[in-house]
């Protein structure tokens, strides 16, 4: 094994069949409601880099040969993850892993041939500045008490709050994962003793409160009207912009919403500077999408130099860069948002690099490469900033609720 390895701490996970899925790498709609994502769409390897023989087939990720890797691009602070696997290590020859970036990680093992289910968390401890990293070997399904945990490991390793995770083999291993599923936390207590397996996890920070707008600013002299109806926060008309009084950096946030009309436009902003209008980075929300794909020039920035190099051409269904895009910045891929219906939203924002899913799929991986600036609109922003909602234009109308935050610290 690769000596940038041997820091790993190997699990030998209990074979405990999944349950039988009717469609792999999909939520149910009580996953999107608590705030699951997907990491894997079961189609392409986006949202991950990856090195070695790596290939997506039959709805898995495929990892084989002597060294392969794919790491997922978006850092995490604390997390919940579950996911199936099913390994071929050749006469047990190789070896199928999952892998942290800072060297914690998990060797897994199972019966041939069949799918496996497994279950991370990986909390960050601000008190020391180092990872908490608990392994479980079988997904806690319905059917199986919570005796069915296999062993449990802890330690603490790595000293970044955003490190990655991938999965990885070595020696001529194959192996193949599906339903990578991600649950954003604020914080995991784990248990003193590795006999008391199970963890305490904290959901993330809601900012409103479902009664009234305490918390948030109205900018003055706009025409949009915002009002709590419903437990959630109705925006109409336009031009305007509802702010948070918060400011925040680093973080994963989730919230719902629902426009109430045909392709009506409006977004959340991130990163706002203080007394500014709509200044920020904007997460889209535009349920337009088109069976024609539309042209797009995207500004390409040298990632060394943050030298512009120039405009590169592509090609999107979406209509006005679609929901979930960072608008101006790069289009939805793909849509899976629709009017008239409430659908979930993840932005995730870390450094220069900016991630979201509409509904649990990822739609937008993008890495600001623009030189620094306290403006997002003219340059790289990475101060901390208010979340704003937008009042479009006279069309707008739409809802937003069960806003939840977590950040990275």
């Amino acid at each position: 094994m690769s000596r940038l390895f041997l820091t790993l701490l190997f699990v030998v996970a209990i074979a405990v069949p999944c349950r039988a899925q009717a469609k792999p790498n999909t939520l149910t709609p009580k996953e999107i409601a608590d705030g699951w994502i997907l990491l894997f769409d079961g189609e392409t390897t986006f949202g991950w880099s990856h090195d070695g023989e790596v290939s997506v087939a039959d709805g898995s990720l495929i990892l084989s040969g002597e060294k392969s890797s794919a790491f997922h691009g978006t850092g995490w602070g604390s997390f919940e993850l579950k996911f199936d696997y099913r390994l071929d290590n050749r006469k047990n020859k190789g070896s199928g892993n999952l892998g942290m970036k800072s060297g914690a990680g998990g060797q897994l093992a199972g019966e041939k041939g069949k799918w496996q289910g497994s279950r991370v968390y990986y909390d960050f401890d601000p008190k020391t500045n180092r990872f908490v990293f608990q392994y479980r070997d079988a997904i806690e399904l319905p059917d199986i008490a919570a005796e069915g945990y296999g062993r449990v490991a802890q330690k603490r390793l790595g000293n970044s709050p955003t490190d990655q995770f991938g999965f990885l083999t070595f020696r001529d291993a194959k192996l193949e994962v599906r339903n990578i599923k991600l649950l954003p936390l604020a914080r995991i207590t784990f248990a003193p003793k590795a006999e008391d397996y199970r963890p305490r996890t904290f959901p993330m920070t809601s900012f409103f409160n479902g009664k009234d707008l305490a918390g948030w600013n109205v900018f003055p002299g706009k025409k949009s009207k915002f009002a709590v109806i419903d437990n959630a926060i109705n925006v109409k008309d336009g031009p305007g912009d509802l702010q948070t009084v918060g400011k925040y950096k680093d973080f994963v946030l989730q919230l719902d919403a629902i426009s109430n009309g045909k392709h009506l436009n409006s977004g959340l902003f991130f990163r706002c500077r203080d007394g500014e209008y709509q200044n920020g980075y904007e997460a889209q929300i535009h349920n337009g999408f088109a069976e024609t794909p539309k042209k797009y020039l995207l500004e390409e920035y040298d990632p060394k130099t943050n030298k512009l190099i120039g405009k590169k051409e592509t090609h999107y269904t979406a209509t006005d860069f679609g929901t979930g895009a960072i608008y101006r910045r790069v289009p939805a891929r793909k849509q899976m948002s629709k009017d008239g219906e409430w659908f979930g939203m993840t932005v995730v924002a870390q450094g220069n690099r900016f991630a979201t899913w509409v509904n649990g799929i990822q739609v937008t991986d993008w890495t600001d490469h623009r030189p620094k600036s306290d403006n997002a609109r003219t340059g790289c922003r990475l101060e901390a900033g208010h979340i704003s909602i937008q009042g479009h234009d006279p069309t707008t109308d739409l809802s937003f609720r069960n806003f939840r935050i977590a950040e990275i610290k």
